[in-house]
């Protein structure tokens, strides 16, 4: 049951709000989770969720319900001056670096109520119609000020304030964070249609043209898709007035799309921002809050559900007790870093693709065609893309929460997926994780001392049977790895040393000392 006065205060009910919210509330924190609109979002606007997002939800034992909520599209295809030079089968790019190695689109409105739905199961109902008008922050916490749509006002207090409230948030106004960046000069439509053809057939195509881009995103059954595509130059002063037809048809006919029906269009302009702090004092910026990015890849929702999930773990271990309040510090610059990087590369994939500017159509219409059909041949490029899109390759390298390197792991990256073994029925090594407690990993054997140091600090310690898979992805057999309750690598310790794992634990910001969490399970051995 919410409570008026929370431990923790979400501004804001989109996917990232939702996330924080519901990852909180299965932690045991109790959390208010408050919207100015009426109502959930009834348009599909984002719409790929990859890899990562995909693991998020297992840990909550949430994926299989969610995959059933969308489609999955497993190869990129693309066109060039309307003929297709390449077509990417996207699940074998992805082969052995995830349980998910492919795609999948999930209109947004879709995606919240699917949250808003296992947030109410968990005991928190999103209030809406309430919005945030200013906050102070105090000592012990901040007091907000909310006004709900009846023009009554409210006083909330709250240790800790999230600001999931979008590109135009208050929270960060009230902070008078900067957002700086830039908008591109471009405007794009969105159109949401029904019809045929032979691109509608629930695979991605992008299409790249001397003067237009268009992007054909499948929806559901075949018959639906988003078209995302440039407006010529000449357009722009009258794109108020403009209809689907007037700026998209022509396209849709060279790609071959009988549009029956066009349900939603839109124009808009595209913005590339990072707010130059994710966090003061007790209050952070998440999401599009925090940073807003072009659509090259599909990434601005699932960072921002990153955000979400980094800052959850850390909030909770804060407010039970179980961290000082220090281990808060890391959220920003791990979170900014990968932000910033973000906007950097798809901003040069954007201007490639979009630009009308004559290097950038040579790029597109000559260069591309010839060099990308080529390159995907190599293994290791279709690797590096797929770790790149889907977001496995995210790190927190350079975090104080991370130590250690051995082999291909470092302290701060995701710990590698190991496929299940086809000859047992042991499951693979992410099955543990539940985004809520920390972990010990012993791919092998782990040393004396190793098992009761992991007893008296309450942490479970895994150890897996050791085979060459798991040599494959970059693990190490015996070795030790300390691993955050959101999967990424915090210690990695070849010499699985008792002193260096209690003293990680401490460096971790965690209690030395058995402390009040779900009792230690005993050791397990898997694999």
């Amino acid at each position: 049951m919410t409570r008026s006065n929370p431990d923790v205060l979400i501004c804001g009910a989109g996917p990232t709000g939702l996330m924080l919210a519901l990852r909180l509330a299965r932690s045991g924190v109790n959390v208010r989770i408050v919207d100015a609109a009426a109502e959930a979002g009834t348009t599909s606007r984002a719409l790929v969720v990859h890899a990562r997002t995909l693991e998020f939800y297992r840990q909550m034992g949430l994926a299989d319900a969610f995959l059933r909520e969308g489609v999955r599209f497993e190869a990129v295809n693309l066109w060039v001056g309307g003929r297709r030079v390449r077509r990417v089968a996207f699940h074998e790019l992805g082969k052995g670096m995830s349980a998910f190695p492919y795609m999948m689109v999930c209109t947004q409105d879709r995606h919240e109520r699917f949250l808003i739905e296992h947030l109410r199961r968990a005991g928190v109902q999103v209030q809406r119609k309430v919005e945030l008008v200013d906050f102070q922050q105090t000592e012990g916490g901040i007091r907000a000020r909310l006004r709900h749509g009846d023009g009554r006002e409210e006083a909330c207090e709250a240790p800790y304030l999230a600001g999931c409230d979008g590109a135009r948030s208050k929270v960060r106004d009230v902070l008078g964070a900067g957002f700086p960046g830039g908008t591109y000069a471009q405007f794009f439509y969105v159109a949401d249609v029904d019809g045929s053809g032979p691109v509608m057939n629930d695979e991605l195509h992008v299409a790249l043209d001397d003067a237009a881009f268009l992007g054909i995103f499948p929806l559901r059954g075949n018959r639906t898709a988003r078209l995302i595509g440039s407006i010529r130059a000449e357009q722009e002063s009258v794109r108020e007035s403009l209809r689907f037809e007037d700026v998209g048809s022509h396209v849709a006919a060279r790609m071959g799309i009988q549009v029956e029906r066009v349900n939603w269009f839109s124009t808009y302009r595209v913005h590339h921002r990072v707010a130059n702090r994710f966090r003061q004092g007790r209050v952070f910026l998440l999401g599009d809050a925090a940073h807003i990015h072009s659509p090259v890849g599909g990434q601005g929702m699932n960072t921002g559900l990153g955000d979400a999930v980094n800052l959850a773990w850390k909030l909770a271990e804060v407010i039970q007790g179980r961290a000082k309040a220090a281990l808060l510090d890391s959220y920003e610059p791990e979170r900014m870093a990968f932000a910033k990087q973000l906007v950097d590369t798809t901003d040069r994939a954007f201007v490639v693709a979009t630009s009308p500017g004559r290097v950038a159509r040579f790029v597109r219409m000559t260069v591309v065609p010839r060099v990308l059909p080529v390159l995907f041949h190599f293994r290791a490029v279709q690797r590096l893309m797929f770790r790149t899109v889907s977001q496995v390759a995210v790190h927190y390298r350079r975090s104080p929460l991370s130590a250690g390197a051995l082999g291909g792991v470092h302290g701060g990256d995701r710990l590698p997926w190991v496929p299940p073994d086809a000859a047992s029925a042991a499951p693979d090594n992410f099955a543990g994780l539940d985004g809520r407690q920390w972990r010990v990993h012993v791919y092998g054997t782990p040393q004396p001392g190793i098992a009761e140091t992991c007893r008296a600090l309450a942490l479970p310690l895994d150890v897996f049977a050791w085979r060459p898979a798991m040599g494959k992805v970059g693990l190490t057999e015996h070795a030790l790895y300390l691993v955050r309750p959101d999967g990424y690598v915090a210690l990695v310790d070849p010499a699985t040393n008792v002193a260096t794992l209690a003293q990680r634990i401490e460096a971790n910001l965690l209690r030395a000392t058995p402390h009040a969490v779900p009792a230690a399970p005993e050791v397990a051995a898997l694999g």
